[in-house]
């Protein structure tokens, strides 16, 4: 099976940017192996449905991204299969996540979007032009890359701890040219 592991965020506004920080930081810090399945790390942005053509040569999608939930607090981790929401789940978090919930559901209307799960925190600043992040989101960040581990265990995969590279690091360089 074919696995994305998809960033969905803004990388300048703050925590709105911790679905592809969290993508990056992992893909930095571990190696997973599968002698079934194969994956892949994608910083999606802000691109919804400019994502299409990706997410569609995929048989199962993992997002990481921002959530809104009736009740939640700033920092709750929340991890669902797209095709059972949580009632609490209300989407309206941010710009991004309206674009990336209709881009599934037309995804959905032709029949080509994959098995997909969400990994979703509920965010505390989402406006502010800023690489840093808020500490509630920094730390549910940790849970969030648990419940990746775990799921990714739960597939088949075998996981070890390459690198240690710091969430709000990583954030810090989001806007930092790679070397060609």
């Amino acid at each position: 099976m074919k696995i994305l592991a998809l960033g969905i965020g803004n990388v300048v506004c703050a925590d709105e940017g911790v679905g592809v920080h969290l993508c990056r930081t992992i893909e930095k810090n571990y190696k997973f192996t599968s002698k079934e399945h194969t994956l892949t790390f994608v910083d999606g942005g802000t691109l919804a449905e400019r994502l299409i053509p990706i997410i569609v040569e995929y048989d199962y999608v993992i997002i990481f991204d921002c959530v809104s939930a009736d009740d939640g607090k700033i920092g709750d981790v929340y991890f669902f299969d797209f095709d059972n929401v949580p009632n609490a789940i209300n989407w309206s978090g941010s710009a991004h996540e309206v674009e990336m919930l209709q881009t599934l559901m037309m995804m959905d209307m032709v029949g080509d979007r994959p098995t997909t799960k969400i990994v979703g925190i509920i965010p505390e600043v989402i406006s502010d032009t800023t690489l840093y992040m808020s500490k509630p989101v920094i730390e549910g960040s940790v849970l969030m890359e648990k419940t990746f581990i775990k799921h990714l265990d739960e597939l088949g995969f075998e996981c070890e701890k390459i690198s240690n590279f710091d969430i709000q690091d990583v954030a810090q360089s989001a806007c930092e040219r790679d070397e060609i």
